[in-house]
């Protein structure tokens, strides 16, 4: 087993965030949970990434309790376990290449993070996975200056200079429009497929799961309430999922993106993508 998740519990005070959540996963996979705000999503990729300790319950990755890791190990794991998040987490001031070059500071020394230095063969590579997503000529550029779809590429692209074995993203495209959201859904989606990683991503729109995820993951009141593939989420399943009755419209979760010729769709009908 690749991830095991096996009651997974945290708890707030009176609150049970995460209720005993448990799953496995074979290989890499494209898995999106989605649910109800306050569902626990958040909270559990917070614990997997070690953002936040569980309560109870153990995660294994390859064998190993990433929930039992301390010091420089658990600084390790972070490191295979990058984390994207909604509001992109860059820093404003400073040039875009820079902050995907953060994305190595779990394995440099105190004094070159203090003065800023990065070897060459890094400031290349980070230009190499700026161009891959598309936006290279933005690298010298502040990150406060990029619209909403660039700077969240941006933190995409800082998540891949970990060279992580697991992607976690914590509802990426909440605050993008449609066609941004499509942009780096389909930038997630390309990565799984030519890298073979794991991508893990929290998601507030069914028609999002359906499109660019293998497996997903419903949770309610800090359980998971369903498990299995896009075509499986059905309405009736949706509507357990949220906690609401026949009035539920799924227009209500809907990102509105209507092309159909993204990679990620092109793959999944098994369309070669250049």
């Amino acid at each position: 087993m690749l991830l095991s998740v096996e009651n997974v519990t945290k708890v707030f005070g009176a609150n049970r965030a995460v209720d005993r959540v448990s799953f496995g996963v074979e290989r890499p996979a494209f898995i999106g949970i989605i649910g109800r705000s306050g569902a626990g999503k958040s909270t559990f990729l917070r614990m997997i990434n070690r953002l936040t300790d569980a309560t109870d319950g153990a995660i294994h990755f390859r064998g190993r309790n990433v929930l039992g890791l301390k010091g420089a190990e658990k600084r390790s794991w972070q490191s295979d376990c990058a984390m994207i998040f909604q509001q992109f987490n860059l820093v404003p001031r400073m040039d875009v290449v820079s902050n995907v070059l953060h994305g190595t500071l779990n394995r440099r020394s105190a004094f070159a993070t203090f003065f800023n230095l990065y070897p060459t063969a890094d400031i290349h590579r980070a230009i190499d996975i700026l161009d891959r997503l598309g936006i290279a000529e933005q690298a010298p550029k502040r990150a406060e200056a990029l619209s909403g779809g660039q700077q969240q590429r941006v933190a995409i692209a800082r998540a891949l200079m970990q060279d992580p074995q697991i992607i976690l993203a914590d509802e990426p495209i909440a605050s993008l429009d449609p066609m941004n959201a499509q942009v780096v859904m389909d930038a997630l989606r390309r990565i799984h497929e030519e890298d073979g990683r794991m991508v893990i991503a929290n998601l507030h729109t069914l028609d999002t799961a359906r499109r660019y995820c293998d497996r997903v993951i419903g949770m309610r009141e800090g359980r998971i309430v369903f498990d299995g593939t896009p075509d499986q989420l059905t309405t009736g399943v949706a509507r357990d999922i949220y906690g609401a009755d026949e009035t539920f419209s799924e227009t209500a979760t809907s990102t509105a993106i209507h092309h159909l010729d993204s990679p990620a769709e092109k793959s999944r009908a098994g369309v070669k993508v250049h």
